[in-house]
């Protein structure tokens, strides 16, 4: 399959909110993410957005190959998510409740509360030419799936 066609097959109905395990102590809650069992991927990158000023917005992009796993660790922001014909906003607010988005999909990530942390796992190390930053390419590139 050709890199780019993950933006005709792709849907928003294949991202999916995931529950971690919440194992309550009481000194304090545990959630755990293990490689390609809590999440369908291996995670070759981590990273996280932090400190983001109020009224900014992440993300706006779609990615070719790259899977993610989005976790609201602390705080809580929106995740519109975007397949070219249809849109759906996620909220995460909780430490142990994730968002999976396959490749093909725009997103961005909006609405973030003060204190608020992403965490972010990804299923590729960072590659430029992965992206789709520019939302006509992104429209170009799906429209196969208004036909």
């Amino acid at each position: 399959m050709a890199e780019t066609d993950s933006h005709k097959t792709s849907s928003i109905d294949q991202c999916q909110v995931i529950e971690l395990d919440k194992h309550h102590h009481a000194n304090g809650n545990l959630s755990v993410v293990e490689n390609g069992v809590h999440v369908p991927f291996d995670t070759k990158r981590v990273y996280y957005l932090y400190d983001v000023p109020g009224g900014e917005e992440r993300g706006g992009h779609s990615h070719k190959r790259l899977r993610q796993f989005l976790v609201a660790i602390s705080g809580s922001f929106d995740v519109i998510i975007d397949d070219g014909t249809k849109q759906r906003c996620v909220t995460l607010n909780r430490p142990y409740m994730g968002l999976i988005i396959v490749p093909g999909i725009w997103r961005v990530i909006n609405n973030f509360s003060s204190g608020s942390v992403c965490l972010v796992l990804a299923s590729e190390h960072y590659d430029e030419d992965d992206y789709v930053r520019d939302y006509d390419e992104f429209k170009r590139l799906t429209s196969s799936k208004n036909k």
